[in-house]
């Protein structure tokens, strides 16, 4: 709300501001439209027979939704922005993958099966130069704090963002961010209380918090570097790195990367989470996590051999919390974060290769096949095997989609999951698999 406010208040000083009448008015007649159209079949279906208490599952949902965007045009140097999202269901069955409709909604005691909308985006922004000040709801893309846009909506941030241009695509991010939306939520949820749930209280001391993010974007012709810091008070502290390096040989590209991430406890998290009977058994905070990757494109062909490890401490809590959609590993994969981390209270859960101890391998090869007359075609697989000794056997994913994009408006994805010995675990440590993931996805998306 006092961003709201606050917003308000600047846009009115902008308008009054405005000498004549025929300037205001442009400020609407030149805004631009956009959006999407999207429609959405996922089936789910899971082979549990490693667990004689559960039964085999199956679930599947159609939904059609979107976004419509609206942009204004800038007046001495204010400018608005909103985005509608939605999303609404249709010939559901008995049993309901609610992954692309309202399943936050429906860990937060609402109903998962139904349609909602939302406004997603609602902000005042402020540029001059290479400055620039936004108010509101965003949605942004950093490497712990994502849009996820595999799925139907992206999930979105409130709060105060300021960033500086460096050259032509390298820049300086500041954030303070106090709320959350999910990607399958309408409500926007204080952002650490999303994290924690009903745990919130118990572990950081209150109901509520926020998040600072500090981030450096810089990018030369060969290389890269890319570092970001994300602060919440009396709960966590997430450092994240990365570098690449890029080659040209003929018609051949080559690249390198690396990637390392440090998460600790902080303050009262770190010393009410060390208590015994604490949501993760008495173990504090402490993961490190490493990456590499390999990426060799040779003209419509592109081959990618990625690693990562996450160091096991079994004094510690040792995996990844990624409470806000973030998905940074190189290894990750389609399915990876099926337990839904992002999940309202679901922070300290982790799947795959995000759990403490695992290593992971992963080899990927896409194929575009224009050269061939088949323009817009483009195919890519995908296979990652992560080991972990805590698992009691190693878990293999395998990925395939054929994709089609027609022109810069519509596209079309047939995606296949399969997952052996899909892994998870929970808040205290507790290893489960189940002995075969399956899933299979459809998606059309027309943009205008």
């Amino acid at each position: 709300m006092k961003y709201t406010k606050l917003s308000l208040l600047m846009l009115s000083t902008a308008l009054l501001a405005t000498p004549e009448v025929t300037t205001l008015s442009e400020v609407f007649s030149e805004a631009k439209t956009s959006g999407n159209i999207k429609y959405y079949y996922i089936q789910t279906d899971k082979d549990q027979s490693y667990d004689t208490t559960k039964a085999d599952s199956s679930a599947y949902a159609n939904s059609l939704g979107g976004q419509l965007r609206f942009d204004t045009a800038s007046l001495y140097g204010f400018s608005a922005g909103a985005t509608f999202m939605t999303t609404n269901p249709f010939l559901l069955g008995a049993n309901v993958d609610t992954s692309i409709i309202g399943k936050d909604n429906g860990a937060r005691g609402g109903n998962a099966e139904i349609a909602f909308s939302v406004l997603g985006e609602g902000y005042l922004a402020y540029n001059y130069k290479d400055f620039a000040l936004t108010l509101g709801r965003k949605v942004i893309k950093t490497p712990l704090i994502h849009a996820k846009e595999v799925r139907m909506l992206p999930s979105a941030v409130s709060g105060a963002f300021a960033n500086y241009t460096l050259g032509a695509k390298s820049k300086l991010e500041l954030a303070y961010l106090d709320k959350f939306k999910q990607r399958t939520s309408d409500t926007f949820v204080n952002i650490v209380q999303h994290a924690l749930g009903t745990n919130t209280q118990a572990i950081t001391g209150s109901s509520t918090g926020s998040v600072v993010m500090a981030g450096v974007d810089y990018k030369a012709d060969s290389w890269s570097l890319k570092a970001y810091d994300y602060y919440a008070k009396d709960f966590m502290n997430s450092a994240y790195i990365d570098a690449s390096y890029k080659m040209n040989l003929k018609s051949t590209k080559l690249a390198f990367a690396g990637q390392y991430i440090k998460q600790c406890s902080v303050g009262n998290a770190d010393t009410n989470l060390a208590k015994t009977g604490s949501l993760t058994a008495g173990k504090s905070l402490s993961v490190n996590a490493i990456g590499l990757k390999a990426t060799l494109a040779l003209s419509s062909a592109k081959f990618t051999l990625a690693y990562s490890n996450l160091a096991q401490d079994d004094s510690k809590h040792d995996s990844l919390v990624l409470p806000w959609d973030g998905t940074p590993l190189f290894t990750n994969m389609i399915t990876s974060n099926d337990l839904f981390q992002s999940i309202y209270g679901n922070a300290f859960k982790a799947d795959s290769v995000y759990i403490g101890g695992s290593s992971g391998v992963k080899i990927a090869y896409s194929q575009k096949f224009d050269s061939l007359g088949l323009d817009g075609i483009s195919t890519s697989l995908a296979y990652l095997n992560t080991s972990n000794s805590k698992f009691e056997k190693n878990q293999e994913d395998y990925n395939a989609v054929i994709a089609y994009k027609h022109d810069k408006h519509f596209s079309l994805a047939l995606k296949g999951i399969w997952v052996q010995n899909n892994t998870g675990a929970s808040a205290d440590g507790t290893i489960s698999q189940l002995k075969l993931l399956s899933q299979y996805r459809v998606i059309a998306n027309y943009k205008f």
